[in-house]
């Protein structure tokens, strides 16, 4: 979609019903990081290949309420599993008793791409402390920031990231 911005950046002419816009936001990561507190009887480990149908499906229905869209599971696996920026063990896999409640998935460019938890875990601080684990893990590796993308309309998201030090750096059209 070619991009109707006229001198100094504005916008010229008018949006279209399928144009979305998201805000990239930003964490420091030079900031301290929280103490994590994780909910009881969930634990924390790194993604693997076969957990792939177990978190495709928790993908899908983290975006009925997010909007976007997940494409068939392999076709979702085998783009995530040989993206160059791939690293299992920047994609953190929170489970309980009953399976797993929540993913926080990484790429190596200190991107958080998916931050996903399941209906029945919500308000418990999951989102909290998964993305105060991957704000450790980058800290470690020492990168200066860690970023994310979040649609426009999805205020409760936007609210959890800046509750944890994240704001917004820009505005952005989603291709659609």
């Amino acid at each position: 979609m070619p991009d109707r911005r006229g001198q100094g950046g504005r916008r010229t002419g008018t949006l279209s019903l399928a144009e979305v816009f998201c805000f990239l936001m930003r964490r420091n990561l030079a900031e301290d990081v929280p103490v994590i507190t994780w909910p009881e009887g969930v634990c924390v480990h790194a993604y693997g290949p076969e957990l792939a149908e177990e978190v495709h499906r928790l993908m899908e229905l983290g975006y009925q309420d997010g909007g976007g869209r997940v494409p068939a599971l392999d076709v979702w696996q085998q783009r995530f599993e040989t993206d160059p920026e791939y690293d299992p063990s920047l994609c953190f896999i929170a489970q309980d008793a009953e399976g797993i409640v929540a993913v926080c998935q990484c790429w190596t460019s200190a991107y958080i791409k998916n931050l996903v938890v399941h209906p029945r875990a919500r308000r418990l601080g999951l989102g909290r402390a998964l993305l105060l684990n991957a704000f450790q893990v980058f800290q470690q590796r020492r990168e200066g920031f860690v970023d994310l993308k979040v649609l426009e309309d999805n205020v409760r998201a936007q609210r959890l990231y800046e509750r944890v030090g994240m704001y917004v750096v820009r505005r952005e059209l989603v291709p659609a």
